[in-house]
């Protein structure tokens, strides 16, 4: 599986950075944005030497954590998987999975350390070498996992269907992917591609966003919902010469292992039980719902909502005019994640950290 990107990237995570300010761009540095509370209390209690080797372009947290069995696709030195722990509780898991021994070694040094910290009885967090185009391969179960994440990781691959398709493998049916990453207006040339400083800080493998919608529908997953942009900035002059007039953005993005239906719309209402979320709740750029106010859905979504771990959070109701809950509507809407940042005015879109975690883990997953 050690193709030449996966030694180039294994180098440049294990050996040229050596702490977050060696990165030459922002791409994956987690946005300025505001971190409600109790993400802030889960970041304090991880290792300063386990932060100080992160490398991820936002902070990637769904809502409804506790309890569930969730994988972190390119987990580096493990930040990510220990600020998890403590939202999924002890009776839940977290499996973190990366190519870099290097990066392993750190978040392997500190596991006693946080279950500790955490007041565990047994450690709630394992770690795995291996590839996240070949999860299966690695020992990961088919259908083992409620939710997975990824943080700035897809797009050092080189084959990024590959890694949507194992992804979807060891999903349980209603899954999400749940996933920030570097995305282009265009697609990459082969020179840039080749580029290995561009490759190592996330721009030169980034997928153009419209291949993306592409990629996931072939695998089998709902239409990828955008929750989140921000652009991408480039300071060294040379490396942005090289790109010439392409752009990037880090966005958040979540979808689901869900059954293929006819596209229907839904009127729903939210009954205001997410913890932290009781009066609205946040779900991408284009929904938010209100407690007891009633929504009309795109089928897509409604389809998600049916069938993923959200069902008990929503009463689904007639559309108006017909007898059945759901009616035919249009597809869903399809955002630009450039025309996001545009229309934001170049702002962070979301609240809280990049979009994703507006709010506080409720118990959702069975």
């Amino acid at each position: 599986m050690d193709s030449d990107v996966h030694v180039d990237v294994k180098d440049y995570y294990g050996k040229v950075l050596k702490k977050t300010s060696d990165l030459k761009t922002n791409a994956c540095v987690a946005p300025a944005q505001p971190i409600p509370g109790f993400i802030r209390q889960a970041l304090k209690k991880v290792h300063p030497e386990v932060t100080a080797r992160y490398y991820g372009c936002g902070l990637v947290v769904p809502e409804c954590l506790e309890g569930c069995r969730i994988l972190d696709l390119g987990s580096g030195s493990g930040r990510d998987c220990y600020m998890l722990s403590q939202l999924v509780s002890e009776g839940g898991h977290v499996t973190g999975i990366d190519m870099t021994e290097d990066q392993l070694d750190v978040a392997r040094m500190y596991l006693d350390y946080h279950m500790q910290e955490f007041g565990y009885k047994k450690p709630n967090v394992s770690f795995v070498q291996g590839y996240i185009e070949a999860l299966t391969e690695a020992g990961l179960e088919q259908d083992s996992f409620d939710t997975i994440i990824s943080n700035c990781v897809v797009n050092l691959s080189p084959d990024k269907k590959q890694v949507l398709k194992e992804a979807y493998k060891v999903l349980k049916d209603g899954g999400e992917l749940y996933f920030s990453d570097v995305y282009s207006n265009g697609r990459i040339s082969e020179e840039i591609k080749k580029h290995k400083v561009l490759w190592g800080e996330c721009l030169g493998g980034a997928l153009w966003w419209e291949d993306l919608l592409r990629l996931a529908e072939e695998v089998g997953f709902s239409l990828p919902r955008l929750v989140t942009a921000n652009i991408i900035t480039v300071q060294n002059t040379e490396l942005q010469d090289i790109l010439g007039d392409l752009k990037f953005v880090s966005a958040t993005y979540r979808m689901f292992k869900v059954p293929k239906r006819n596209t229907e719309s839904c009127q729903i209402i939210y009954n205001g039980n997410i913890t932290g979320a009781e009066d609205s709740f946040q779900f991408d750029s284009q929904y938010t719902f209100k407690i007891n106010e009633v929504v009309e859905v795109d089928g897509e979504m409604a389809n998600i909502l049916t069938h993923s771990r959200f069902a008990d959070e929503f009463t689904f109701q007639p559309t108006s005019g017909s007898s059945k809950p759901c009616g035919v509507k249009p597809k869903a809407l399809i955002v630009d994640p450039f025309e996001l940042v545009l229309k934001m005015g170049a702002k962070s879109p979301a609240p809280a950290t990049g979009g994703c975690c507006s709010t506080q883990s409720a118990s959702c997953c069975k």
